[in-house]
């Protein structure tokens, strides 16, 4: 994929506090980050609705993530559905003896359902 055809959804640098036992990053961290970048695009959709997350497709970390790394999610292939929506999110990172330099940490498909007040499904696109 190139950069052209994604977005910058969010950047963060990833603190002492996210690390596990072994000094990584929790898994656990960066799949709540990716649930978040990939909300950002919804409201380019419709931001009147409400989303919640129903599926994450398999995910695979390819590359640790280490304390000072800076983490950036990239959204793309946006597909609507009736009353779903599906965003692929890309996680890289730079580390800071590589800085410019994007390591692939993982690929996920987030698939979101829009909702009305009673919780139940409704469509996207009003």
């Amino acid at each position: 994929m190139t950069n052209s055809e994604r977005t910058l959804a969010m950047q963060t640098v990833l603190l002492p506090k996210d690390t596990n036992q072994s000094g990584t990053i929790f898994g656990g961290v960066i799949l709540s980050l990716i649930d978040q970048a990939a909300e950002i695009p919804l409201r380019n959709i419709n931001a009147h609705r409400s989303y919640v997350t129903v599926a994450m497709d398999s995910i695979k970390f390819i590359s640790p993530v280490y304390v000072g790394d800076i983490i950036t999610l990239y959204t793309s292939n946006i597909k609507v559905g009736n009353t779903s929506v599906q965003v692929t999110v890309d996680a890289v990172v730079q580390r800071r003896d590589r800085h410019g330099v994007e390591i692939p940490v993982t690929t996920s498909v987030v698939t979101y359902v829009a909702i009305g007040g009673d919780g139940k499904p409704i469509p996207v696109i009003d």
